[in-house]
């Protein structure tokens, strides 16, 4: 796919992302969301968004880039690039990345998973002229805000939207300089 590489690393956590290449990983993928969510209480149990989590392998055949995070041979988080015109791009512009299902297996949280994802990412954005990345976060999730916040993201409130009713989701953005 491009703009992505095969195999990228991170060397302070000695996380390597790559692009889910197999039915396994995409199912395992698709279980990392549904274990993060769930464990970041943004899933109820029973919740019809568990099968869309799931659903690694229904984003890559759409067009979306569906990156693991791997620690040897285990995947320990996921991330799925919104390529424009695939069925999860919602509100990328032109000149952003738009990345969704952001997700680091609770057991590997602060280890640096969601560093090295969010670093192969951005190196896919700069590769491809990206001028600023560009996610939702939903209103009720404070820890996921102040992470990207951290990490260069900041609010814009202006394009702040609802998939539908009770789901309310805030657009952050990070330009790339």
């Amino acid at each position: 796919m491009a703009g992505v590489t095969s195999s990228q690393g991170d060397a302070r956590s000695g996380q390597r992302v790559r692009v889910a290449s197999t039915p396994a990983e995409l199912r395992v993928a698709g279980e990392v969301c549904v274990a993060a969510y769930a464990a970041a209480g943004q899933l109820e149990p029973g919740s019809p968004y568990e099968a869309t989590l799931l659903d690694a392998a229904g984003r890559a055949s759409g067009g979306a880039i569906v990156l693991v995070a791997a620690s040897g041979d285990d995947i320990v988080g996921s991330a799925t690039i919104c390529v424009p015109g695939s069925p999860v791009h919602e509100i990328g512009r032109p000149d952003e990345v738009e990345f969704r299902f952001f997700a680091v297996r609770p057991d590997a949280w602060h280890r640096g998973v969601g560093d090295a994802l969010l670093a192969a990412i951005d190196a896919h954005a700069r590769r491809t002229g990206a001028r600023a990345l560009v996610l939702s976060v939903r209103d009720i999730n404070p820890g996921a805000r102040r992470m990207y916040e951290r990490r260069g993201f900041v609010a814009d409130p202006d394009r702040d939207w609802s998939p539908r009713e009770g789901v309310d989701l805030q657009v952050m953005t990070k330009p790339l300089r």
